[in-house]
């Protein structure tokens, strides 16, 4: 054991060989550092460590590339010889791949445009985006690039400052000490002199001087500011004593980013003026921006540089005017005129100045020896003449000077007599023979004279159709000399001769003119359109105009008469409406409504004999016309001829023989007591008409006011069996159901009814009903949800979902309710009784005239808007909303059918209707 110890120790002492390189054994390569090697010492060469390498039993590397051929190392024929006929044949591959890479080039090129014009479009460059913006920039004018604001830092990034340190100086510390303590002991030179005393030689003198002259320059300063008590004359200034503390509260106090802008401005404009000092608008603008900042020195010393700089100008010295006072800018003015004397706003503007109507003449009168050709003078010089002889004369001299201003034509005329006025059309005309004014002045000169008291009717209708044809042949006139005016153009010089009162020329204008430019196929659809924009503007003689041209165009057209007849209804007299209705029974006598608005006119203006002629002469051309037959039996029956009505009904039964006169008849009989008659009338009609629902309404009605419960069930179960659409019946066997005690079984009909007529909102609305009067109020509202998921846009459901709600969460369910159904008139009549009960008293005015206008025919909305007004409004208010409710006369509603239709209320008007339907309703 020691032996072996002490080799082991001997072969740790011994050097290394000369070719051992540590680690190699283990995988790794050589390498030395100098720590290793010293100063000069190599490593190991390449044949040393693979000789070691060998000695380890380890396989040296080769590198795979070293004995490649060059030439052609890889490839099928690698190792072959290449040859002349090798090299040819790579040249014709090549020549083949070129061809077809040719021939796929457009393809491949046109399918990487598209890509690329695909990708451009989705990501377009910064430069694209902004193209339209760049080229937007060459319209820019000077004074918006003046205009850009200084760009500051948009990148909300905080800039870093320079936080620098200093030493603070040790008096500042020492002073910040002492500056809370206090002295509690007096000098000595006070003890001794027992007394403070301000030494002369202590270095601290007053400079009373300089103190004087800053206080006199800043009041200077402040006189300044005062432009509107101050004037300026040479060197001297004049201030008003009593306005100067008023006109000091006006001065603006600015901020300090303001004085900065307006310091800027200022070297922009001082720049601008210097280097070219003969453009007008910077020494306007240096100016301006003087005043702005309120000194008006400045801005009168710039001024007056400009008109030196600028004397062509007129709008510099208008702004030097303006920035004077009156005495000062009358002699600015007087300078302006030597320079530019042609400029009529110089003129104007000395002319505005002077106060006595003389001094304006005489100005305006030397103007115009400067320029006698300028309208605006002549204008101006006449309206400043009191009489109408000396405004003659002057006008009679401007239409010499200036020949071709039709408004000078014009105004002559209009001064001149009739006869000396178409003297004056006449020369018009000639020396402007392109001016359509002229002529249509012409016309109005005629009508006017044709309108005079002294004249005969003959004598007007005679001078008025020489306004028509003076007309036309200023139309043919103008034509010659190649003035076409537009249809449209010609339209609304009608309408303005109608605005000044002129209907018999705007007619003339129509009628020469409303048939151009129009195809054939289009003229009815294109005058009818004219007519209802001039009415809705309130030009009603131009649409009477043009719908009496249509009519002569189409007099066997229903639809004009009609739209002329509610014309002359809505805006003329009782007269003009009778001769419509009469031409138009003419032309067309198998139109029923035309001879039925007749009568009812004539029986509207108490003219009852007159209305059973029109029925007459209706009988004659439509004999068996259902119309007219109940029309005839109304006007007898209303008129208290029972006994005349009842034989016009049994000859209706004879001659028309239809189901609506078999009704009338039955409701006739029921209405004057006859129960029994109406009964049998009945049954004789039902064996006719077994699919009429009304005749089992009214009988069931009949036995169900007899208190004879079977025989209405009776009925009303006949009716349901032949019409099981009809919801009105189901609706009221219900009711007979709820009136006999018994609202199972009205629940139950009223479930059959939703079967046979499913999204129906009047059975719905039934069913909540019956179950609000049977006492059920949460199954009312669970039958109103169930109604509203089956008819979501029913405005009837809505609102009774809205008054189910509690008084906080109405107004979230009317929104949801107009979001649903948003013009439906009952909804609106509801949003408009809320605002009435939160008070809102004009809201709910607008939201129940929206409610009307959306739907006149509903009775109910009317009736609201009248309980509304009875409470909140003034009796002008109830008498609008009462006869806007006769002119539309309604027909339906809930309350307001029950009401009309009972036979107590026969006979009553439509306002008569309206107080009983609004005297029910309850809030």
């Amino acid at each position: 054991m020691a032996s072996n110890k002490s080799n082991k120790l001997a072969f740790l002492s011994m050097p290394a060989p000369a070719s051992y390189v540590a680690g190699l054994g283990r995988g790794a390569s050589g390498f030395t550092t100098r720590s290793d090697i010293g100063p000069a010492r190599d490593g190991p060469s390449a044949e040393v460590v693979a000789e070691a390498q060998a000695k380890r039993g380890e396989e040296a590397e080769v590198d795979p590339e070293q004995f490649q051929d060059p030439d052609n190392e890889y490839g099928l024929f690698a190792g072959t010889t290449y040859e002349a006929d090798d090299e040819e044949a790579d040249k014709i591959y090549d020549v083949v791949d070129q061809n077809m890479d040719a021939r796929r080039r457009a393809r491949r090129e046109a399918r990487e445009e598209a890509e690329l014009a695909k990708h451009r479009a989705e990501r377009p460059k910064i430069q694209q985006q902004f193209a339209d913006l760049k080229r937007g920039l060459s319209s820019v004018t000077d004074a918006e690039w003046e205009g850009i604001p200084e760009v500051g830092n948009l990148t909300r990034k905080k800039r870093r400052r320079d936080e620098r340190t200093f030493v603070v100086p040790d008096s500042v510390l020492v002073g910040d000490r002492a500056k809370g303590e206090y002295e509690n002991a007096l000098d000595p030179m006070q003890q001794e002199t027992g007394g403070l005393e301000t030494p002369a030689e202590s270095g601290t003198l007053t400079n009373f001087v300089e103190i004087g002259q800053a206080r006199d320059k800043i009041l200077s300063l402040k006189l300044d500011q005062i432009s509107g008590t101050a004037t300026t004359s040479g060197s001297a200034t004049s201030v008003d004593p009593k306005g100067y503390l008023t006109s000091l509260d006006s001065v603006i106090i600015k901020s300090d980013a303001e004085i900065g802008d307006i310091k800027r401005a200022r070297m922009l404009f001082d720049s601008l003026v210097k280097s070219n000092p003969k453009h007008a608008p910077g020494w306007i603008a240096a100016a301006a921006l003087e005043e702005h900042a309120g000194r008006m020195v400045a801005a009168r010393k710039l001024i007056k540089m400009g008109c030196e700089q600028c004397p062509k100008s007129e709008d510099v010295w208008l702004e030097a005017a303006r920035l004077h006072q009156n005495s000062d800018a009358k002699v600015i003015l007087a300078n302006a005129v030597q320079h530019v004397g042609q400029s009529v706003k110089i003129w104007l503007a000395a002319s505005d100045l002077e106060q006595d109507v003389k001094a304006k003449k005489r100005v305006l009168r030397k103007a115009l020896e400067h320029i006698p050709n300028s309208v605006r003078l002549w204008k101006e010089t006449v309206n400043l003449e009191s009489s109408p002889a000396d405004a003659r004369i002057l006008l009679a001299r401007a239409v010499e000077v200036i020949p071709l201003s039709v408004e000078l034509w014009l105004a002559l005329a209009r001064l001149e007599t009739p006869d000396k006025a178409k003297a004056v059309l006449n020369k018009a005309r000639k020396a402007v023979p392109t001016s359509h004014e002229i002529w249509i002045a012409a016309g109005r000169l005629l009508e006017q004279e044709a309108y005079a008291p002294e004249k005969s009717e003959a004598e007007r209708e005679k001078e008025l159709s020489v306004v028509d044809r003076t007309i036309e042949e200023a139309v043919k006139q103008l034509r010659r000399h190649q003035v076409l005016l537009t249809r449209e153009q010609w339209l609304k010089e009608a309408e303005r001769c109608e605005s000044e009162g002129s209907p018999r020329t705007c007619e003339a204008i129509v009628k020469a003119t409303v048939h151009m430019d129009i195809e054939e196929e289009d003229r009815l659809d294109t005058w009818l359109g004219d007519a209802e924009s001039a009415a809705s503007r309130g030009r009603v003689d131009s649409a009477r105009a043009i719908l009496a041209y249509a009519l002569r165009v189409f007099p066997d057209k229903r639809e004009l008469w009609r739209r002329a007849a509610d014309l002359e209804k809505a805006h003329g007299t009782r007269a003009s409406l009778d001769a419509i209705l009469e031409r138009a029974v003419h032309h067309c006598p198998q139109v029923e409504v035309l001879w039925l608005m007749w009568a009812k006119e004539k029986w509207l203006g108490g003219d009852v004999p007159r209305a059973r002629e029109v029925l007459e002469k209706a009988f004659v051309a439509n004999p068996e016309s259902e119309q007219i037959w109940l029309a005839a039996v109304k006007l007898e029956a209303e008129n208290g001829e029972l006994g005349v009505a009842r034989e016009l009904l049994v000859r209706a039964r004879t001659v028309a023989d239809t189901e609506r006169i078999w009704m009338k008849s039955a409701v006739f009989e029921r209405q004057n007591g006859q129960s029994d008659l109406a009964l049998e009338t009945l049954s004789l009609a039902l064996k006719k008409f077994p699919k009429f629902a009304k005749l089992y309404m009214i009988q069931g009605q009949i036995h169900q006011a007899r208190k004879n419960y079977s025989a209405a069930r009776a009925a009303f179960a006949a009716g349901l069996k032949a019409v099981p659409k009809d919801t009105t019946l189901w609706v009221l066997a219900s009711r007979l159901e709820e009136a006999d005690g018994k609202s199972i079984r009205a629940r139950a009909l009223l479930e059959r009814a939703r079967l046979v007529n499913p999204k129906t909102d009047v059975l719905w609305a039934e069913a909540v009903g019956v179950e609000e009067r049977a006492g059920a109020p949460a199954q009312a509202k669970t039958m109103l949800a169930r109604g509203l998921q089956e008819c979501p846009e029913s405005g009837l459901l809505w609102s009774l979902a809205i008054w189910a709600e509690p008084r906080p969460s109405r107004k979230a369910k009317s929104v949801d309710a107009l979001k649903r159904c948003q013009d439906d008139a009952t909804v609106i009549c509801t949003v408009a009784r809320l605002f009435w009960a939160e008070r809102k008293v004009e809201k709910a005015r607008q939201w129940f005239a929206r409610a009307v206008g959306a739907d006149a025919d509903l009775g109910d909305a009317w009736a609201w808007w009248l309980k509304f007004e009875r409470v909140h409004g003034t009796a002008e208010h109830r008498e609008e909303v009462v006869a806007r409710c006769v002119a539309a006369e309604p027909h339906h509603g809930r309350v307001w059918q029950a009401v009309a239709k009972d036979d107590a209320n026969r006979g009553r008007s439509t306002s008569e209707i309206l107080e009983l339907v609004a005297a029910l309703l309850t809030q």
